[in-house]
């Protein structure tokens, strides 16, 4: 068996970062490598991991034998140029090709576009996948479009994004950021991480299933983050809005319709095996579960003694409840990543080695 990371992040090292990026203050490392930064902001960097070289080591000390690397949310390019977002996202795009390229056993990386592109969005998909050897699309739950508005990844006009990603057969991550550009609160007490993001995720898993997306378009498979965990709550709640209130769902799929659907995943960072029994209960079972640590945030499951966390402690605590199986907790670690991935032969002896001809 092995242990597949489905929701890993990764930082370029600073001089990997193009100098136009920092002089713009779009996005850069300190050359201490202590923090992230853009304009008006900066976060710390709170393991070493956060690197490529450290990465390797922090999989081989907890035993981790894949991950996947998703896009960096701080690069979504929302509120760019057209002409910086495009220089911005090829080279987050770029970068994380090389980190697949370069350890193809270790690394699936995914790929970026901005959807108030459509165009664009398709060409650079085609990049990605013909080029570039990338199966990954990782979206935000939310995006600015050419006039400034923020819409739902799954807005009509999207839709083509969608018909592209189908034709190919990609795996989609919808990942929420950016909630503070749009929610007028203040940015108090990390609530936009520890609360919105999660109704982001909500959000978002609310219109791909009312648009029926799930089916519309067989050929992907959708994980939502962090246990799409308000997502979970809020079924019953919109099968009452959609059964009491028709009126404001014409030609839409009744929600109860995506319940457990094979094309629909969730990953496993919903922090406490309460939310974890939610979901198993919810999906009628584990086959759309798929282990996702979000390393190396510290909202990710990380060795924390103030957090009393280490990667992979839920699914423990999961087990030795009696919620789950040994076998549940094995396919979670690793068949049903690599289902949401649509692993084929070639994929499969890529990660594993295992020539399966």
């Amino acid at each position: 068996m092995m242990r597949i990371n489905g929701h890993s992040h990764l930082l370029p090292y600073p001089e990997e970062i193009p100098s136009f990026m920092k002089s713009q203050e779009i996005f850069w490392i300190d050359e201490d490598r202590k923090f992230m930064l853009q304009k008006n902001w900066k976060r710390p960097v709170t393991d070493s991991s956060f690197f490529l070289n450290e990465k390797l080591e922090w999989m081989d000390d907890n035993n981790i034998d894949h991950a996947v690397v998703l896009n960096l949310s701080q690069l979504y390019g929302n509120g760019l140029r057209a002409d910086l977002m495009k220089q911005v996202l090829r080279f987050q795009n770029d970068f994380n090709a090389k980190v697949q390229r370069d350890h193809p056993s270790k690394f699936t990386c995914g790929f970026v576009v901005h959807a108030g592109f459509v165009q664009s969005a398709i060409w650079e998909i085609e990049r990605c996948v013909n080029e570039l050897g990338l199966s990954v699309l990782c979206l935000p739950t939310h995006y600015m479009d050419t006039i400034g508005e923020w819409r739902s990844i799954f807005d009509e006009e999207t839709k083509p994004i969608f018909e592209a990603a189908n034709n190919f057969g990609l795996a989609i991550e919808i990942h929420p950021y950016d909630g503070e550009k749009f929610i007028k609160l203040e940015n108090k007490n990390w609530r936009f991480h520890l609360v919105w993001m999660l109704a982001q995720c909500a959000d978002a898993y609310h219109f791909y299933t009312l648009r029926g997306y799930n089916d519309l378009f067989p050929n992907i498979r959708v994980c939502f983050a962090h246990g799409g965990q308000l997502a979970q709550i809020n079924i019953g709640r919109r099968i009452q809005g959609f059964d009491g209130r028709p009126d404001l769902f014409e030609g839409m799929t009744h929600p109860r319709k995506a319940v457990g659907h094979q094309n629909i995943f969730f990953d496993t960072l919903v922090h406490d095996t309460f939310s974890l029994e939610l979901m198993v209960k919810r999906l009628g079972g584990t086959d759309q579960i798929l282990v996702g640590l979000d390393d190396p945030y510290p909202l990710g499951e990380m060795h924390s003694d103030a957090q009393s966390s280490y990667p992979g402690k839920l699914l423990d605590l999961a087990k030795e409840e009696g919620l789950i199986t040994q076998t549940q907790q094995d396919e979670m670690w690793e068949n049903n990543v690599l289902r949401w991935l649509g692993a084929d032969e070639n994929m499969i002896q890529r990660i594993t080695g295992v020539n399966l001809q």
